[in-house]
């Protein structure tokens, strides 16, 4: 006997009263909505929630710029790398050469033929911008500067920094040393996600080497609006920029704008965008890891139905002014045959808004569910073959406004 071709079931999971547009925390992507307007003067610009990696406010992202010293985050992320996987500690020293030592621009005034801590060089780099302190790490990294560059340009590759490209560990002009603001920001989660231990030093106001104290040149870890980070840059061909992170009450917003044309107008400009990004966005579970969907039917199964999860949360980054529907359906070709596994994929989610393009996502079932025993199959066959119906199914399950919850 044949099983006839069964179709392919929907059960649908509207979420009421949510917001329009959203990206997902499964690395779905769906840009946000409508929200209130916001220009910046910034040549370049970006504004992505961190939790969801929802792209807030785009402008001239993908566009190679000289990022100046904010390409020091690559030289950062290559000394924290290290230390991470122990091939390096805080309490190593490298040579101070003639080179580092020469080095103009900003300083943290090391000395030619001392020995300076790997502790020190983080601080002169992250805290005082130093570019002797960056070419000391090269050099004690990978013997030369030249050397160390190969290390960032295959580290941009590795990361996706697809407008990338290194041919100096300072920032220092050159026409062939260049970014963009969304691989400014891409490199800014890395660093967070990747080195929490080390993080908070881009959040220290002061360091003292030398008997030279010099502040932070971040100019909104100064402000109290929450930012904890990461980088300023400025050459005159650049202009004025700054890659900065902020958070609060749980959520976290990476901001990058560049191209302004005074050191008043980058903070702010940049306090201006994250403030906004806090203001009219927030972070909302859609559907909650392991909690049951809907009930999906079971094919020569000892239970009729079998329920299906996700396996990570479902949070939208959405803006908060705005009331569209958003649509969660579950896909599947079904009744869904026995055995089934728990985690067994058994579906799609796919979750749509108005005048967006819809996005997927593996669900999965949630229980165990038992085949029938041979005198079982024999009913139930009988029974499809004398009630055949259509093989399909669509459960509605309408959900409140408390479905969509802010996570913060």
């Amino acid at each position: 006997m044949k099983l006839r071709n069964l179709p392919s079931c929907a059960i649908r999971h509207s979420v009421g009263a949510a917001l329009s547009g959203l990206l997902l925390a499964t690395a779905l992507t769906i840009l946000p909505g409508k929200a209130s307007a916001i220009e910046t003067a910034g040549r370049q610009a970006i504004v992505v929630d961190f939790n969801t990696g929802a792209v807030l406010f785009d402008k001239n992202a993908d566009e190679p710029m000289y990022p100046a010293s904010m390409s020091k985050l690559m030289t950062i992320y290559l000394v924290l790398e290290r230390l991470k996987a122990g091939e390096l500690s805080l309490d190593d020293t490298f040579l101070v050469s003639e080179k580092a030592w020469r080095k103009g621009g900003s300083k943290m005034f090391v000395e030619v033929n001392t020995r300076a801590s790997v502790k020190d060089l983080l601080r002169g780099i992250i805290v005082q911008s130093g570019n002797d302190a960056c070419i000391v790490i090269a050099e004690g990294l990978a013997g030369t500067e030249a050397n160390f560059v190969e290390l960032m340009n295959e580290k941009a590759r590795e990361l996706g920094l697809e407008n990338s490209h290194f041919t100096n560990a300072t920032g220092w002009p050159d026409p062939e040393h260049q970014m963009s603001a969304r691989d400014l920001a891409i490199l800014s989660k890395h660093l967070i996600e990747n080195f929490p231990d080390h993080y908070a030093i881009f959040s220290e106001r002061e360091f003292t080497y030398s008997d030279i104290t010099q502040g932070n040149r971040n100019p909104l870890l100064y402000r109290n609006i929450g930012v904890d980070g990461l980088k300023t840059g400025h050459t005159e061909i650049s202009g004025y920029g700054l890659t900065a992170s902020a958070e609060r009450n749980g959520r976290r917003v990476i901001v990058v704008v560049h191209g302004l044309d005074g050191m008043q107008s980058r903070a702010d400009e940049s306090a201006r965008l994250v403030e906004w990004a806090f203001r009219e966005f927030d972070n909302y579970t859609l559907v909650k890891a392991g909690e049951p969907i809907a009930e999906a039917p079971v094919w020569l199964g000892e239970g009729a139905t079998v329920p299906f999860v996700v396996n990570t949360d479902l949070v939208a980054t959405l803006p908060r002014h705005d009331h569209d529907d958003i649509q969660v359906v579950a896909r599947f070709d079904g009744p869904i045959p026995a055995p089934i596994e728990p985690g067994q994929e058994i579906g799609t989610l796919v979750i749509s808004a108005p005048g967006l393009e819809p996005v997927e996502t593996p669900v999965f079932a949630g229980a165990a569910v038992d085949r029938l025993g041979p005198v079982g199959r024999i009913a139930a066959a009988v029974k499809y073959l004398l009630l055949p119906g259509d093989g399909s199914d669509d459960v509605a399950a309408d959900a409140t406004s408390e479905s969509a919850s802010a996570t913060n």
